[in-house]
């Protein structure tokens, strides 16, 4: 199969799975997905958060997807136990769908890695 196919099989089965569990009857989408890593590496996900709070999550929630693909490493937590991410290497100039098929790839490896999603393919080869 290949491994555009596979992405799809795998994006379509988390969507759907985070949908259930997170989505309170709406489908969620790339934004609200990328948001709920960000709670969740934040690791206070019962904190009522402003909407600055909101872009940083989401900030740190593409730190850490990308992560495995050398563009961000941790550096530290500060005070209030927010995540510091430092850049790696530059992230090159992708279209809008090239970026929306890195970020869904990043966000399939992410899942799996947490054991969240389970899955007979994987597209997570890439990233090593």
């Amino acid at each position: 199969m290949a491994r555009d196919e596979v992405l799809k099989q795998n994006w379509e089965q988390l969507e759907a799975q985070l949908t259930a569990d997170f989505g309170g009857g709406e489908v969620l989408n790339l934004d609200a997905i990328i948001y709920l890593i960000g709670v969740q590496e934040f690791g206070r996900p019962q904190k009522k958060f402003k909407k600055d709070d909101k872009v940083n999550l989401m900030h740190i929630a593409i730190c850490k997807l990308l992560e495995p693909y050398g563009y961000y490493e941790f550096d530290y937590f500060d005070e209030q136990g927010w995540p510091h991410y430092q850049i790696k290497a530059k992230l090159p100039h992708l279209k809008p769908g090239e970026q929306s098929v890195l970020m869904k790839e990043a966000i399939v490896h992410y899942f799996i890695e947490n054991k969240y999603l389970k899955t007979e393919k994987s597209v997570s080869n890439e990233v090593e």
